[in-house]
């Protein structure tokens, strides 16, 4: 039983008497929670103004820097807002916006970004750049200079000692030519001595000169690692491999001149014929031109493709075919570069030949010609010609040999990721605290990280 409906109370249970006045009400009036208020809304806020009404009584409408206080909130009248020191003020009317703010983009902390590869050894352990070639080169000579510059000059001195007694042969002989000068040609002996010095020369040239980039190559190979070594360890690993070097030259010779080979063949062949007469030589000399304009993108298009022959026989242990056929899948894809480096190397190395070799050979030869045959010109002149040959190469032929070498291994790491692999024996290295002569065996193609071990070639 009910004792009947109830008046409603003016508040509700727990409430207290007295309420804050609704918002945008007049004080004393009083609005349920949720409930909509008498009267219109309250208008938006201004600029310059802050987060409105209603916030409290002591908030109220905000304010800029600059603006008065109002009295009714407790500010002073006429006394600006102040501005804490060291903040700008809002940005001017119309200025463009800036993504920041009035601030300035947080710096970045130091020793964050891209990391540095790793360097155990000449070079960093990613793809190459030409400075970096160039720069291992020059730290391959600075770390294994008697490796090196040393082995270089032996080679340079016994392989100029023909060219030196062709020299001195015509020395000698230049009195007598000079106080016969009705002479029009060389005596025999001076003839002799020349083309046979000459062809001395080029034979042990070129034996050397393979030898020698084959022990440049095994010196590079370990140094990539931070690695060192002699000349008697470097010879001991390359000495099995000379035969295949030098197969290796001469298929190169073949394969570089076989068109002129072929040219010089015709040519001969209509000379015997008697094609050729009096009213024919201007032809055959445009002939002779048009074949070395032909003949030039052969050569250099080849020489790229068979830049990396011989670190392949060195370091992976093939045959002349087979570096053959690994330097020309190496370089495929990126001849123009390759090509570009081993001319930007040539041109260097040529100039630097001639900066060293050229004014003992100038002091020589004109010392020679005045001495006028004597023995003491004679020895001096030979003596500044051999120094300025093994200084030009001395120098000229590690770099060759550096630039191929890492030539070589900057293609592996281009094409195969080799460098993940130089990578994971570095670290190994490094947690062993030195360089095993076991790294060498790394560099055989059944290592890189982009092949597979069961088909190695590419």
């Amino acid at each position: 039983m009910t004792d009947g409906p109830r008046p409603t109370p003016d508040s509700s249970p727990g409430w207290a008497a007295e309420q804050p006045p609704p918002y945008g009400g007049s004080p004393g009036s009083w609005a349920s929670p949720g409930a909509a208020p008498d009267g219109p809304p309250p208008p938006p806020p201004g600029p310059g103004q802050g987060h409105g009404q209603g916030y409290g009584q002591g908030h109220g409408q905000g304010h800029g820097p600059g603006q008065a206080y109002d009295p009714a909130r407790g500010g002073q009248p006429g006394v600006p807002y102040p501005q804490a020191p060291g903040f700008p003020g809002p940005p001017a009317p119309g200025a463009p916006h800036n993504p920041y703010g009035p601030y300035a983009p947080y710096p970045q902390a130091p020793g964050y970004g891209r990391p540095d590869s790793p360097r155990p050894g000449i070079i960093p352990l990613r793809p190459l750049t030409f400075g970096d070639i160039l720069d291992g080169t020059i730290k391959l000579i600075r770390s294994n200079p008697r490796a090196t510059l040393g082995l270089s000059a032996i080679i340079a001195v016994v392989t100029t000692i023909p060219l030196a007694i062709q020299q001195a042969l015509q020395f000698a002989d230049i009195g007598s030519t000079m106080d016969d000068l009705t002479a029009g040609a060389q005596t025999p002996s001076a003839l002799t001595a020349s083309y046979l010095g000459s062809l001395i020369t080029l034979v042990m040239s070129f034996v050397a000169t393979t030898v020698l980039t084959g022990v440049l190559t095994r010196v590079l190979g370990r140094a990539v690692f931070g690695g060192r070594i002699t000349v008697g360890e470097a010879w001991a690993l390359v000495r099995s491999r000379v035969p295949a070097l030098l197969g290796l030259v001469l298929l190169q010779l073949l394969i570089l001149t076989a068109p002129l080979l072929i040219v010089a063949a015709g040519v001969a062949g209509l000379a015997l014929a008697g094609s050729f007469d009096e009213t024919s030589l201007g032809g055959l000399v445009g002939l002779m031109v048009l074949i070395f304009v032909l003949y030039l993108p052969y050569l250099l298009f080849f020489q790229a493709r068979l830049a990396l022959a011989a670190p392949a026989v060195v370091l992976e242990r093939l045959g002349p075919a087979g570096a053959v056929r690994r330097s020309w899948n190496l370089v495929r894809g990126d001849s123009w570069r390759v090509l570009g480096i081993l001319l930007v190397t040539l041109v260097l190395t040529r100039l630097l030949s001639g900066v060293l070799s050229i004014p003992f050979s100038l002091a020589g030869s004109v010392l020679g010609v005045l001495g006028r045959g004597t023995a003491a010109s004679v020895f001096v002149s030979i003596l500044l010609l051999i120094i300025g040959n093994v200084l030009a190469a001395m120098i000229t032929q590690p770099v060759q040999a550096g630039v191929n070498g890492l030539l070589y291994a900057d293609r592996r790491m281009r094409a195969e990721a080799f460098d993940l692999v130089l990578r994971t024996a570095a670290t190994h290295n490094q947690s062993q605290g030195w360089v095993h002569a076991g790294v060498d065996d790394l560099w055989h193609p059944s290592n890189a990280a982009g092949l597979d071990p069961r088909n190695p070639q590419p």
